[in-house]
């Protein structure tokens, strides 16, 4: 197994090295000033352009650029924002527990709703109770995340008044409280998508000929779909599961700007609006490296339900 992790650690270096020259490049060819975006506004003396520019390394070439920007990286220096005057890296660490807490929320009711759900819908298949789940998963995993959003706020915050209408909690359980809204949003399309995959898996190991003998033999169908049925099914929903997961990261992005929670997506929000190219690259190539992670989690976890996938490698 260890053999075979390293393996796939390896894999992952060249995509890291080629993302992060897309990101970098992609940065730079926003039709954005930095430097104006600084000064805000303000008339700049050629000079004052070129004291700026050398201080963020920005007065040399695109590849010395780059270098300088991976080399800091391997020192832990993600370098400092144009805009907030900050290191990016104490930046992130400052908005990221909201971010985490959302993520790990929407991720946590999205398994609990959608994997009984699946279930009941594969056991109860073609009957109403199997046509109505359905057609709700059909409808969340067809909805805008940010729209659900602004509607879930229309009616539980504005019109009900039971949730905050934006912003986080001063503590943990106020947090909790807070971020359970946008939580419900950016799990609705998960819950969808996850429950309509474990449903259609489930009904094939359901209809299988081991599933069908135990059936026969009268073993009671509980024990069947739990003890057999849906580990077998499992593989299909991990790896909806961690692509959902990687998605939701992005997702987060704008869910905590339609609620004001002021995490790592509204900081890359406003630092693209600012042309502050060292937190939007750092915070891009981020993003990046958690869902590169998680997939590498989801091939190990792969592999230790199916032993022939390794030796496979």
């Amino acid at each position: 197994m260890s053999k075979y992790i390293f393996k796939r650690i390896l894999s992952l270096i060249p995509i890291v090295i080629i993302v992060s020259v897309l990101i970098f490049a992609m940065v730079r060819i926003t039709p954005s000033d930095p430097v104006a975006v600084m000064m805000k506004g303000k008339k700049i003396t050629p000079e004052t352009r070129a004291s700026i520019e050398a201080q963020f390394d920005l007065d040399k070439s695109y590849p010395e650029q780059y270098i300088c920007w991976i080399r800091n990286i391997f020192k832990g220096d993600f370098g400092t924002s144009f805009h907030y005057k900050q290191p990016v890296l104490s930046l992130v660490s400052s908005r990221l527990p909201n971010t985490l807490q959302l993520v790990m929320m929407a991720s946590l009711l999205a398994l609990l709703i959608a994997l009984p759900l699946g279930i009941v819908c594969a056991v109860n298949m073609n009957r109403m109770a199997d046509r109505v789940l359905s057609l709700l998963t059909l409808i969340f995993v067809s909805a805008p995340t940010f729209l659900v959003g602004i509607l879930l706020m229309l009616g539980f915050a504005v019109k009900l008044g039971w949730f905050p209408v934006y912003g986080a909690g001063h503590n943990f359980v106020e947090n909790l409280h807070a971020l359970f809204l946008p939580a419900v949003a950016l799990a609705l399309n998960m819950v969808a998508l996850i429950a309509r995959i474990t449903r259609s898996n489930m009904i094939e190991q359901l209809n299988a000929p081991y599933a069908q003998t135990a059936i026969a033999k009268g073993v009671p169908l509980r024990k069947v779909v739990m003890g057999h049925c849906f580990k077998n099914a499992l593989i299909p929903v991990i790896t909806v599961t961690s692509i959902q997961f990687g998605g939701m990261i992005v997702g987060a992005v704008l869910v905590e700007n339609v609620f004001a929670l002021g995490g790592v997506g509204a900081l890359l929000i406003d630092a693209i609006k600012q042309a502050d190219y060292p937190v939007t690259q750092s915070i891009t190539l981020m993003m990046v490296v958690v869902f590169l992670t998680i997939n590498l989690i989801v091939d190990v976890l792969y592999a230790a339900i199916d032993p022939r996938i390794r030796l496979d490698a």
